[in-house]
């Protein structure tokens, strides 16, 4: 598998880059995160014991079906989905398509590394850099 690059900005920042990007004022380097969030909680949340578990658990049971991961888990099928949503917009799994109608989760990557400034310079406009 491979490595998930993550960024931590907050909501200005993150537009602002974008704004940047979209103007060709910034051209992002291969090495950037490719995922961001808002806060270094967000990240923690996500990533939280129980759903570094969840993710063990996909990797290497392989179960078929959401019903499936909910009897292996004891987790409520409601919160896998939930928890499942969130993860795959952040681009840890995807939900292929199973048998029928269900949906099977996969494992995108095996390990996040995160890029997170512990200082912020701001300029005298108070932009950061």
């Amino acid at each position: 598998m491979t490595t998930l690059k993550v960024g931590i900005a907050d909501y200005d920042e993150m537009k602002a880059r974008t704004m940047r990007i979209a103007k060709g004022e910034e051209k992002p380097a291969p090495d950037d995160p490719k995922v961001w969030f808002t806060s270094m909680e967000s990240f923690a949340q996500l990533l939280s014991s129980g759903n570094r578990e969840l993710l063990r658990v996909i990797d290497e049971q392989s179960p078929g079906s959401l019903e499936e991961l909910s009897r292996i888990t004891g987790r409520a099928k409601p919160n896998l989905s939930r928890t499942l949503k969130k993860m795959a917009s952040y681009g840890l799994i995807r939900m292929d398509p199973g048998e029928g109608q269900k949906l099977v989760p996969k494992v995108l990557h095996d390990r996040v590394e995160l890029e997170l400034p512990l200082i912020e310079r701001r300029t005298a406009e108070g932009v950061r850099s």
